[in-house]
């Protein structure tokens, strides 16, 4: 336990310098002036991660979810996402929140749960939730641990270290009086691993992991996921404390994906929503409507008030799409087969609502 307590206060202590060192740069001109500089955005990344983060082995590419953020962020700033201006550097769970304080990565997109703890300690701030998720569990067909918690006592749980996945699971196993053994793992590849060897009985991860899991199995059937959550997980994009301009861009960016399939825009579309040639503010309006001039064009827009072009939206939709269709590419219908749910828009039931863009 003084081993541990040791651990933590080291580890507390180095991000608050780390975070302190950033902090001083951040108001020296900022994130966003520090990316600029550069020339490209460094976006920390999963790359084991079916659907959200993956390396693809036919194109040697990580692509995903996530990425497509990573991508959007990117043509938010740079007016594309190319190799020239993004750059994905893969974080473990163990390193993420220290590589983003120290200043190695510029965001984080990956898979990583909105906590209060984690929102407080670390000098960090979440940006909006892109992907609302939940903890569940993954067992084995036939062995009579479907949705059935009386049937877990005793049973070997595994587990991601260093993620909300452990506390939560020993919350749920000790408020129902179960003996367990939690063996956790460095890494999500790993634990689904040590689950198929069988060296568990429950394998415990947010729900869309354990989807992108069991799909990438040679016999996706042999496993079951449980209908029960057993935590909510906002799942968003990360950076750091005090820097507001930098926040604000990948806030409204989030926010203008989702405004952008409220619309009804999207990559295959957007030309028709842009100003045409010889085309008056007048005339450009009474077409498509004031609210997207404002969200589309370099004149009317309002993008110049986060330091960006006024019609960085245009560019945002053209290299990724409206969120509907990020998330049909990787999760969805062209993905891993998942519903909505949440994740819908609100005028659809869901929880996506962008503020007013105005």
């Amino acid at each position: 336990m003084l081993r541990h307590t040791r651990f933590l206060f080291l580890t507390i202590v180095t991000l608050a310098l780390l975070a302190g060192a950033v902090s001083v740069l951040a108001q020296e001109g900022g994130t966003l002036q520090l990316v600029r500089d550069r020339g490209k955005l460094i976006c920390g990344v999963n790359q084991e991660l079916l659907g959200f983060g993956y390396l693809d082995p036919n194109t040697s590419e990580i692509v995903g979810f996530d990425i497509d953020f990573c991508r959007a962020y990117a043509a938010a700033i740079f007016g594309e996402a190319s190799a020239a201006t993004l750059e994905l550097n893969v974080v473990s769970t163990q390193n993420r929140l220290t590589a983003l304080a120290a200043g190695e990565i510029d965001v984080l997109v990956r898979n990583t749960t909105w906590t209060l703890t984690r929102d407080t300690e670390n000098a960090l701030d979440f940006g909006p939730t892109n992907f609302y998720d939940g903890q569940t569990l993954m067992v084995r067909v036939g062995e009579g641990l479907e949705d059935n918690w009386d049937a877990l006592n005793g049973v070997t749980i595994c587990s991601t270290a260093g993620t909300t996945t452990e506390k939560n699971i020993t919350d749920a196993m000790n408020a129902r009086g179960l003996q367990f053994e939690l063996l956790t793992f460095e890494s999500t590849a790993d634990t689904m691993s040590a689950f198929v060897d069988g060296r568990c009985d429950v394998e415990t991860s947010d729900r869309s992991q354990l989807v992108a899991l069991r799909a990438a199995q040679a016999d996706p059937a042999a496993y079951y996921i449980w209908r029960e959550n057993i935590s909510k997980e906002p799942l968003g994009p990360v950076y750091r404390q005090n820097d507001s301009q930098f926040a604000d861009i990948i806030n409204w960016t989030t926010y203008g994906l989702i405004q952008a399939e409220e619309f009804g825009i999207t990559s295959a579309n957007l030309d028709q929503f842009l100003r045409q040639d010889g085309e008056n503010d007048e005339a450009y309006t009474a077409r498509v409507g004031a609210q997207i001039a404002r969200f589309l064009d370099g004149s009317l827009g309002i993008g110049g008030k986060l330091g960006l072009a006024n019609d960085f939206m245009a560019n945002v939709i053209r290299a990724v799409g409206n969120y509907g269709e990020i998330f049909e590419r990787h999760l969805g219908a062209d993905g891993l087969g998942m519903a909505r749910g949440y994740n819908a828009l609100w005028s659809q039931g869901g929880l996506q609502y962008a503020p007013a863009w105005r």
